[in-house]
């Protein structure tokens, strides 16, 4: 994967959690492969048109914002009750926690980057992938 001070992986070499629910995609824990702790950082790989990518929700409680690339295939997302077209190049970018956002795949195999965090305050691990990593 690499030479001390950096590495590389393609996604598909980032391990997914097994007992992946159907119409999901498939989630890739980069953050966690990568040990990184300046920043949350996940992959997701759909397998169908119409998988989830993220569930309808906020960052109220994290006060989080959230970039989200789609680096291949289309993605359609809900933010505030609005759509957004993505294809393949596209970023959204959430700045406000408390709008409600989500993402469908439009093709099979369309990957999407999520990164996020709270502004100002060093990055602490999410609570739902803290209980990921208990699991594993």
């Amino acid at each position: 994967m690499g030479e001390p001070g950096y590495r590389a992986a393609h996604v598909s070499e980032i391990a997914a959690p097994t007992g992946a629910e159907a119409g999901r995609a498939a989630w890739h824990a980069v953050r966690r492969a990568f040990a990184i702790g300046s920043f949350g950082v996940n992959a997701y790989v759909a397998s169908a048109a119409g998988d989830v990518f993220v569930s309808e929700h906020d960052e109220i409680d994290t006060k989080h914002e959230e970039l989200f690339f789609v680096a291949c295939g289309r993605a359609t997302f809900t933010v505030a009750g609005g759509t957004v077209d993505a294809p393949a190049g596209t970023f959204v970018y959430v700045r406000d926690p408390a709008l409600v956002r989500g993402a469908l795949a439009e093709e099979a195999g369309t990957t999407l980057l999520a990164i996020g965090g709270e502004p100002g305050r060093a990055y602490e691990v999410s609570l739902w992938e803290q209980e990921y990593d208990r699991d594993a």
